[in-house]
């Protein structure tokens, strides 16, 4: 009689496969990357007199450019972090202002609900970071790229419209020309027929 797998053998096999599972979504995450158009992002930091790679086709590159001494640096946001000169005097009165808050929503273990609060409050803190860092705006940095090519397509379009219109106007006035001298050819032909003496007759 076969023997039924015990509680902990399914458990074991699920965690397996979950780890499987989330080992295989970085790989497609980076197959995936890039922006809605399709075309692939790269985003590279150089630093002093380095040169940035040109984009090729169907590719953005953004280089963001720092200095030679902050080659081998630790990245100025991590710099003094836990420092209490890096902290704006703004977050310290707001955590003034947070003293004795307690209850739903406000991030605290004190009344009901109190913890509901910390997921907004990791968010919030996330997206200020975010805006008033000092790093590197990889965002702009893509978006300047995309206008500045999405400008060069636009006068690659209007040149080529142009020299299609000329092209147009050249065949046109050629086949008005070839018509006009086959019309005069043709009255000329009737002319000469109409003004010929008619044969005398025998």
């Amino acid at each position: 009689m076969p023997r039924r797998p015990t509680a902990a053998a399914l458990v074991a096999s699920g965690l397996l496969l979950a780890g499987l599972a989330l080992t295989a979504m970085p790989a497609a995450a980076q197959d995936e990357a890039g922006s809605p158009d399709g075309e692939k992002v790269n985003q590279l930091i150089v630093y002093g007199e380095d040169p940035c790679p040109a984009s090729a086709e169907g590719e953005i590159t953004v280089c963001a450019r720092k200095p030679e001494e902050e080659r081998y640096r630790i990245p100025a946001p991590l710099r003094g972090i836990d420092s209490p000169k890096a902290d704006a005097w703004t977050n310290k009165v707001q955590a003034y202002e947070t003293v004795g808050a307690f209850g739903t929503l406000s991030c605290s273990p004190v009344g009901a609900g109190g913890s509901l609060g910390c997921t907004q409050q990791l968010i919030d803190r996330a997206y200020a970071e975010k805006k008033n860092g000092s790093d590197v705006k990889f965002s702009e940095l893509i978006a300047a790229e995309r206008q500045k090519r999405l400008s060069a397509i636009d006068t690659d379009a209007a040149a080529q419209q142009q020299r299609v219109e000329e092209a147009e106007k050249a065949y046109f006035e050629q086949q008005k020309r070839q018509q006009a001298e086959q019309d005069a050819a043709e009255d000329a032909s009737a002319k000469a027929t109409v003004e010929a003496p008619l044969p005398v007759p025998q």
